[in-house]
């Protein structure tokens, strides 16, 4: 049968890169970059170009499985799966009540472009509180605790416009992200340099000269978990110096006072001191980033996991206020959002937002912990199933994560898996969550399902929007995530309603009728954007790209910086002294080329690109350690140990050492360590060093010790 070539995009992970994927009798059989694509230019990242193996590979799961009274699984027809699901969780809810189930979506859940919605609103047709997502794991600061400190409701500067960026542990040259107002996940590399050579200027702060540090005209090697000296001196100078706006400060943010004497004591030379960075280099960074006209200070998931994540992201949101970057009157919006609901876009902060802690959220049984959002801290679900008592969750629904290689204290989440009732993972391979689960679902994967952009148009600067066929053939007895969802409602018979409405459940809906009422008030329905798609390709509407509107004057809100105590809580870090003597090493996390979080171990082209998951460390620390390169080591923390290989780079401070977050297998030993790479969630703790608002655990700068094993 002849070969047929489709406009398509990927969706390994959230940069979703235009892509032509060649079909032939039902099966893609190869993928490349879209060079017409007025966005992409034929990018793509060598993990999205091998979704041929991802789709085809023979170890792929074409059949669910249920596992029998013997303990092995039994391959079983995706209906009576569902049918044995709803069954279990029916009585599950009628014995113990709804809380006794909860849903986890995990990054690869977030490709699908209907899953979160459809994870959210049977959660909330059960009426379980137990949702939770990948995002309290690795940035749940930015997302949830900034907005208490006021919002400019037309957005931030973008980086197209930028004449300054500064990166704060950010690598998105690697990890294909970066926050609003950020390197956009598009070519990234390209994209940087392009601004560079248009006057650009570049600040990166990280602990290991990544990539994108590389080619910083201002590169700062902070210290792990010291980001808030960092900042905080840099702030110290913009007053010291006057080179905050005065004019936007005095129209529009609280607080300044409060914040000024919080940061009196970082001067540049006790801040550099703490950060590890010299002083001069501080001061420039300031003076660079104060008195540029336009440009963001972002964060990555590094900073935001080494314990001081609110912190960290509290003072890089007062170094965007103070410096005013965000667009103004008559200006385009920031990010149009095709498929989101719009919301006014004007020049002005908008009313107070609660992400947490307000009247009638949900809390847990743990830690003082509660609500962030739409979702529970993940921090507390180990507990929250291995705990007797009312409100005990007894089943687990994991869509497109592994709880048990990207969760904090990694064997108590293993001890916690195998106690569940019930415990169904959502999962195309047999993941090391799968082999504990007691259903596994086989769903379809990205190329044979309709999907729209819904998910990287958060850094579109343009209202670019997709809406894509499904291109390949399903094998086996595999469907949809919404659809399982849907179905298990069903049995359950549960009503799931979206933004626009009931669901119809007495036949199953369309992909495209559930994702138009998931987008109910966006800017172009997808059903639109299906109709205007010409062969698949984007559409640009930029004729509906919102502009910015004068300020309300009926509504005063300002930003106040000195909302939650932030400026005392600044004050006591500054007094904190180090922590976990006795571990003279910190590791950090790091993104892998061929790795998005968990996801991309089963496929053989990436397995073999990197084979394990490698201990980077200073070559000078290895000769003082007496540990040669390439040679196994033993990782130690205060709470549990893995191996690693050892990888000798000077790209990193000395004192620490580097591995990837969410990477390998809970199997990982030192017998084979290089096959399958260590999991650092093991060295962590869900009930020490965690934030008291998001719950997060310490996951990066970890306290350890090394030695040769």
């Amino acid at each position: 049968m002849a070969v047929s070539t489709h406009r398509t995009f990927c969706r390994f992970c959230h940069a979703n890169c235009a892509m032509l994927a060649d079909v032939e009798d039902g099966k893609v059989i190869a993928v490349r970059g879209d060079p017409e694509d007025p966005v992409y230019g034929g990018y793509t990242c060598l993990k999205g170009r091998e979704l041929p193996d991802s789709h085809n590979a023979a170890h792929r799961l074409h059949h669910s499985l249920v596992r029998g009274a013997n303990g092995a699984f039994v391959e079983t027809a995706m209906p009576e799966a569902l049918a044995h699901v709803g069954v279990t969780l029916k009585r599950i809810i009628a014995e113990h009540g709804p809380n006794a189930v909860a849903l986890f979506i995990g990054s690869g859940g977030y490709q699908n472009s209907a899953a979160w919605a459809a994870s959210y609103s049977f959660a909330q047709a059960i009426g379980t509180r137990n949702f939770y997502t990948s995002v309290t794991l690795d940035q749940p600061a930015k997302v949830f605790t900034t907005a208490r400190y006021g919002k400019w409701m037309a957005g931030t500067n973008t980086f197209e416009e930028a004449d300054v960026a500064f990166l704060i542990g950010n690598n998105p040259m690697v990890s294909h992200y970066s926050p609003p107002g950020g390197v956009p996940p598009f070519s990234p590399s390209r994209r940087i340099r392009d601004r560079q050579k248009n006057g650009l200027k570049l600040i990166v702060a990280d602990p290991r000269e990544s990539d994108v540090g590389a080619i910083a005209d201002i590169y700062l090697p902070v210290k792990p978990g010291e980001d808030p000296a960092l900042l905080a001196g840099m702030i110290n100078v913009i007053f010291a110096e006057d080179l905050y706006d005065r004019n936007f400060v005095s129209a529009h943010v609280d607080g300044v006072q409060e914040l000024r004497q919080a940061v009196a004591s970082f001067t540049p030379e006790v801040a550099a001191a703490r950060a590890g960075v010299d002083p001069d280099m501080l001061r420039a960074a300031a003076r660079m980033f104060a008195k540029a006209d336009k440009g963001c200070a972002v964060t990555g998931t590094g900073p935001e996991m080494a314990g001081n994540g609110t912190l960290t992201e509290y003072l890089v949101t007062s170094l965007n206020v103070l410096c005013a970057r965000f667009k103004q009157e008559g200006e385009k919006a920031a990010i149009p959002g095709v498929f989101t609901a719009q919301t006014p876009r004007r020049a002005q902060v908008g009313p107070p937002m609660a992400m947490f802690g307000a009247e009638g959220m949900n809390k847990s049984r743990f830690r003082g912990l509660g609500q962030l959002g739409f979702e529970m801290p993940c921090n507390v679900l180990a507990d929250e199933i291995l705990t007797p008592g009312e409100g005990q969750v007894r089943a687990l629904i994991s869509i497109g994560g592994n709880p048990e290689v990207g969760f904090p204290n990694q064997i108590k989440m293993r001890r916690a898996l195998d106690a569940l009732e019930m415990f169904v993972q959502v999962d195309p391979w047999m993941s090391a969550s799968a082999k504990r689960a007691d259903v596994v679902l086989a769903p379809s994967q990205c190329l044979e399902r309709e999907d729209i952009t819904n998910l990287s148009e958060w850094w579109h600067e343009r209202p670019y929007a997709r809406y894509v066929e499904a291109l390949a053939k399903p094998p086996g007895d595999v469907i949809d995530e919404y659809e399982m969802l849907w179905h298990l409602a069903k049995h359950l018979g549960v009503q799931m309603n979206l933004a626009g409405g009931p669901l119809p459940m007495d036949e199953c809906p369309t992909k495209e009728t559930f994702l138009d009422l998931m987008t109910a008030g966006c800017l172009v329905k997808p059903s639109q954007v299906r109709r205007d798609s010409v062969a698949g390709a984007p559409v640009i509407y930029d004729d509906l790209h919102p502009r910015v509107e004068a300020a309300d004057p009926g509504e005063a809100h300002r930003f106040d910086l000195a909302e939650g105590g932030m400026p005392a809580q600044l004050e006591r870090y500054g007094r904190d002294e180090a922590r976990a003597a006795g571990f003279g090493f910190r590791l950090i996390s790091r993104r892998s080329k061929t790795r998005f979080n968990s996801i991309g171990h089963p496929l053989a082209k990436l397995r073999a690109k990197t084979t394990t998951n490698p201990a980077y460390i200073h070559p000078d620390d290895l000769a003082e350690l007496g540990i040669a390169d390439g040679s196994i080591v033993e990782i130690v923390s205060p709470h549990a140990s893995i191996h690693g290989v050892a990888k000798a780079s000077d790209k990193l401070r000395r004192g620490i050492v580097s591995m990837a977050h969410a990477y390998g297998d809970s199997e990982a030993g030192k017998h084979n360590v290089r096959e399958i790479g260590g999991s650092t969630n093991r060295l962590t703790s869900d009930e020490v060093d965690f934030d008291p608002i998001t719950g997060q655990a310490l996951q990066s700068a970890i306290p350890v010790r090394i030695a040769a094993a």
